[in-house]
């Protein structure tokens, strides 16, 4: 196939670009935390050794949601495979230390190398990966292209593009048929996407709609420790979690708690920003909304009208705290967070209706009566109440969530199984 020229034009100046990326990484990573050593894994340093024996299976995700949503098919195959290790790799230090505490067995975690020949040389030389599956949208040329002419075969798994992202892949189609060759298997999230993929010209003959990989992920860890300290804090307190929010969602869920609490004084919410950053902007709307608090990052347990859980990693704990979680990033038009972990927990799911990224999850779950969608701000109080005062309503929601997990638990055995025959790994 002839090379395009916009991926030529792309080599050329990303030999040019690499130093001043490199040193925006490092900086970012050394800001995060971590040695310089391992900041260095971006030029392609590994900082683990390849296992001299069996297959080498690479995942790459680009952040946090991604690389968890691949843990647990990660667990599958390597039952399938027990020769096989593997490699994890992402770019965003919060993703390398969630995924440190979940990591399956045989498998370690790198940063993705920069998608520049030098960095890829010198990651692909010291790995040398006999499969290489990437997650969503992560489709940077020069790393699918050199990882294709190193013999790896290829899948792209979780396929999902935005639509700005496949106009702009339309407009350019020598450039996406080149890059979407390199698949064996093309496996999406829905039918939809399947479809935008064979219009990008993907092979269609290897596109294959497969399920939205962050539905059958692991259950989220539980600290027991903070979990004990927190039932012992709130003793019988009936207790709703809001979790993943978003910017414009906090003020609204404050005023329904507090119109709760007029019916239900004990009532407890426990809010979890989905970005921790942002708590000192959450606390502010607290204050303005005249609810009194407690906020993990001061060493505090629930306790007040409001807990302001703003840590990462700890949503588990505070799952296990409830029947009832209304689950962020859906009163606003940003595409909804992941229901099925939730699911995991035990507890009912509400949500707005701007829930696009996980839409057949969400009506499944629906269908089934472990999902409420919330129409607005009254809706959301009047759902709630119903749960809060109706035992029966709040116990059937409670079965239908793990009716609903339930189901979900061969799912990851098919797609395990379609990846190591697509990708030929001896077993």
């Amino acid at each position: 196939m002839t090379v395009p020229f916009l991926y030529r034009a792309w080599v050329g100046a990303s030999m040019f670009l690499v130093p001043f990326a490199a040193r925006s990484e490092v900086r970012k990573l050394r800001r995060a935390g971590f040695a310089t050593y391992r900041a260095h894994e971006k030029l392609g340093h590994a900082t683990e050794p390849r296992a001299p024996d069996g297959p080498l299976i690479w995942f790459h995700a680009a952040s946090v949601g991604e690389s968890l949503s691949v843990l647990a098919l990660i667990t599958r195959m390597g039952v399938a495979l027990p020769k096989a290790q593997f490699l994890i790799t992402s770019g965003t230090g919060t993703s390398a230390r969630i995924v440190a505490d979940r990591m399956p067995p045989r498998a370690v975690h790198q940063f993705a190398p920069l998608d520049a020949p030098g960095p890829l040389t010198r990651f692909l030389r010291h790995w040398r990966p006999d499969a290489a599956i990437f997650v969503e949208s992560e489709l940077w040329p020069q790393m699918l292209r050199r990882t294709h002419a190193s013999g790896a075969r290829m899948a792209l798994l979780n396929a999902r593009l935005s639509k700005r992202s496949m106009a702009g892949w339309r407009k350019r189609p020598a450039l996406a048929r080149y890059l979407l060759e390199v698949f064996s298997l093309i496996l999406t999230q829905n039918d939809a996407m399947a479809q935008a993929m064979v219009e990008m010209h993907a092979p269609a003959e290897r596109v294959a709609r497969g399920f939205n990989l962050k539905s059958l992920s692991d259950p989220l860890p539980i600290d027991q420790d903070a979990l004990f300290e927190a039932r012992a804090a709130l003793g019988h307190r009936p207790v709703w979690v809001a979790s993943s929010t978003h910017a414009g969602e906090e003020a609204i869920l404050l005023a329904a708690h507090k119109s709760l609490l007029r019916s239900h004084p004990d009532l407890h919410l426990i809010l979890a920003p989905r970005h921790p950053e942002r708590s000192a902007e959450v606390a502010g709307l607290i204050t303005q909304a005249g609810l009194s608090f407690t906020r993990r990052t001061a060493g505090e347990m629930p306790g007040a009208q409001v807990y302001l859980a703003d840590t990462m990693g700890e949503l588990g704990t505070w799952y296990a705290l409830t029947d009832m979680v209304f689950l962020g990033g859906s009163l606003q038009p940003i595409g909804g967070h992941n229901p099925f972990e939730v699911a995991q927990s035990g507890a009912s799911v509400l949500s707005g209706t701007h829930v696009a990224n996980f839409a057949e999850t969400y009506a499944e779950m629906e269908s089934l009566g472990a999902a409420r969608m919330i129409g607005g701000a009254d809706d959301l109080v009047a759902q709630l109440d119903t749960l809060l005062t109706d035992a029966q309503a709040r116990r059937s929601a409670m079965a239908a969530a793990v009716r609903f997990t339930e189901g979900q638990t061969d799912r990851l055995d098919m797609i395990a199984d379609r990846l190591i025959a697509a990708l030929e790994i001896a077993r």
